[in-house]
């Protein structure tokens, strides 16, 4: 792992500790799931970057579980095609909360970037190396989901 490797995962993880304290809280409507789209198989015929719709939901990549998983909760999903496009989606207003999927670079810009918005990282597993089916840990996700959404506990919400 290179230095600069090691500083973005710190930096990651140091704002998801963060954003865990603060215990943000936004409606499913608020809430926005932002992947990449090198977590979809390579040699998918489907161009989900145009609409995930067009998704088949074969499961050899993640993208069905994803999809699946803003059903199942009601919030937003995207796929970010590139930086500027994805800055934009976050910073839009309706967007109050994010859980974003990404190499830790990416991540790292991107907080930086949408700074002070509550945004929980999840980074990439990377089998096949940078940019080339992607992966990632599904309860992970489900989890920072559920952060967003649950509302506090009577004990936390009187401190």
């Amino acid at each position: 792992m290179t230095l600069g490797e090691v500083i973005d995962s710190k930096v990651v993880s140091l704002s998801n500790l963060i954003n865990r304290l603060k215990g943000n809280k936004c409606p499913p409507s608020g809430l926005l799931i932002m992947f990449p789209h090198c977590i979809q198989w390579s040699k998918c015929p489907q161009k989900i970057t145009l609409d995930l719709n067009n998704c088949k939901r074969c499961g050899k990549c993640k993208v069905k579980d994803l999809i699946e998983l803003s059903e199942k909760y009601g919030v937003q999903l995207a796929v970010a095609t590139g930086g500027r496009a994805a800055l934009e989606r976050v910073k839009s207003e309706e967007v109050r909360g994010v859980v974003a999927i990404a190499c830790e670079k990416e991540l790292r810009i991107g907080l930086t970037a949408a700074f002070p918005k509550a945004i929980l990282s999840v980074p990439n597993l990377r089998p096949h190396g940078y940019c080339k089916d992607t992966d990632v840990v599904i309860a992970d996700v489900e989890q920072y989901v559920r952060q967003f959404l649950e509302e506090p506990s009577p004990s936390q919400s009187s401190q």
